[in-house]
């Protein structure tokens, strides 16, 4: 993942997991003063994993059953813990003009150790599709990962054509 350097963003280093929420959001904390930061990935979205307003609005506009997204949800889960289990060291990245979502957490980037994007891999990998509702300077490149990873029938694709 690239920035231009006049781009304005904000880059967080020095964190660590703490859990995983779902597929696109995590707690992490600061490793010096451990205060606590809810992030939701930023440009991608993942099925959900338990019932709420988010689920019922998939159900109407997917016409898939709630169970079957929350199975797929908890499959986009366990890929997002499996690439970072707790402790993980992270760094984050937030677009200065658009850095909370409307639930207060904090839209990122999130990048591990070896310089992997996890929202990139998510979608690379077929358990996350772009998400529109926030914007992100990197939607492009996540539309064509995503159009990728539905072709080849990776991740949840490999179950369905559209989730």
């Amino acid at each position: 993942m690239y920035f231009k350097a006049n781009e304005p963003i904000r880059v967080y280093t020095h964190h660590k997991i703490k859990t995983v929420v779902d597929g696109d959001g995590m707690i992490v904390y600061n490793i010096f003063n451990k205060k606590e930061t809810e992030i939701r990935l930023l440009g991608i979205d993942a099925p959900e994993i338990k019932v709420s307003k988010k689920l019922k609005q998939d159900e109407r506009e997917l016409h898939l059953p709630g169970q079957l997204l929350i199975e797929l949800g908890k499959m986009s889960w366990r890929f997002l813990f499996d690439l970072m289990p707790k402790e993980t060291d992270i760094t984050f990245i937030t677009e200065t003009d658009n850095e909370i979502d409307l639930f207060g957490r904090t839209l990122a980037y999130v990048i591990i150790k070896d310089g992997t994007c996890i929202n990139e891999k998510l979608i690379e990998e077929g358990y996350a599709k772009p998400y529109t509702k926030y914007y992100c300077r990197k939607l492009e490149t996540y539309q064509k990962l995503n159009f990728n990873a539905m072709h080849q029938k990776k991740g949840l694709y490999s179950f369905l054509h559209n989730f």
